[in-house]
């Protein structure tokens, strides 16, 4: 199927890059939906909101949020804060992990292979190649 392919994950990354760069060029509010568990947030949020996350969470980016917003390298980097306590938080999104880009509830981006599992690359590239095994110590 097409989704597994390593290039069809790469260039939906560069799509959902190139749609984040317009908007936040054009500084207009959007929402993104993605996939959890690559996400990271500095400092670590408190358990009592982050056992609330599920597997997919819903960022608005907006406001502050927005102004605060920008890429680096393939990752989509902005402040928000969460909780009733509006805990600050920097959030760290992989772009290969949105599934969703939204603006006004119109879909401006959907990508069916954020929540596929990643191929895992060998730790030594010598490894790839299954004659070289014997050369290996595990």
């Amino acid at each position: 199927m097409i989704i597994n392919l390593p290039y069809f994950r790469e260039l939906k990354t560069i799509h959902a890059k190139e749609i984040l760069t317009i908007l936040l060029e054009r500084d207009e509010p959007f929402s993104i939906l993605a996939h959890m568990p690559a996400i990271n947030f500095n400092p670590p949020l408190p358990e009592h909101i982050t056992k609330q996350f599920t597997d997919i969470i819903v960022f608005a980016i907006a406001n502050y949020t927005l102004q605060s917003a920008h890429i680096i390298d393939n990752n989509f980097i902005f402040e928000a804060g969460f909780g009733e306590e509006n805990i600050g938080s920097v959030v760290t999104v992989p772009i290969e992990n949105i599934i969703q880009i939204t603006q006004d509830e119109v879909p401006l981006f959907i990508n069916a292979a954020a929540t596929l599992p990643k191929e895992e690359k060998p730790k030594n590239p010598f490894a790839i190649n299954p004659r070289n095994r014997k050369f290996i110590k595990e």
